[in-house]
């Protein structure tokens, strides 16, 4: 466990308050809940759904990416009472305000891939 007034944990408080994009990555950030996000902008899916829709994540910790998703107000767990248990998840209305950020981090990144893929193809066949 961190400690709280450790230099490190000052020093990303104090970026997280002072700069947008530090704040906006510390919300969305991490391994699973950009993918998480980008999924639900088609739509409400069930959690076997999100579950099934991304590879190598696991249950445990989808369950928690999607309660912090949801402590940010990004997503909305909808419960129906029924047997089995029905348990669908949605993007808020905030949620989908990042949408076009999402898509635009995509598009950038699918395009660093792709380049990337194009310059390892080209040096592939030179030899020193």
């Amino acid at each position: 466990m961190r400690k709280i007034n450790s230099t490190n944990a000052l020093n990303e408080a104090q970026l997280i308050r002072n700069c947008g994009v530090v704040h906006a990555l510390s919300i969305i950030g991490g391994r699973w809940k950009p993918t998480i996000l980008f999924n639900l902008l088609y739509g409400k899916m069930r959690y076997n759904e999100l579950l099934k829709s991304i590879p190598g994540v696991s249950e445990r910790m989808l369950i928690a990416q999607l309660r912090e998703l949801e402590q940010h107000g990004l997503i909305r767990r909808i419960v129906y009472p029924e047997v089995p248990p029905k348990v669908e998840y949605e993007l808020t209305t905030l949620g989908k305000s990042a949408g076009p950020m999402l898509q635009g981090i995509s598009d950038w990144g699918n395009k660093l891939r792709n380049k990337k893929t194009a310059t390892t193809k080209n040096t592939a066949g030179i030899s020193a």
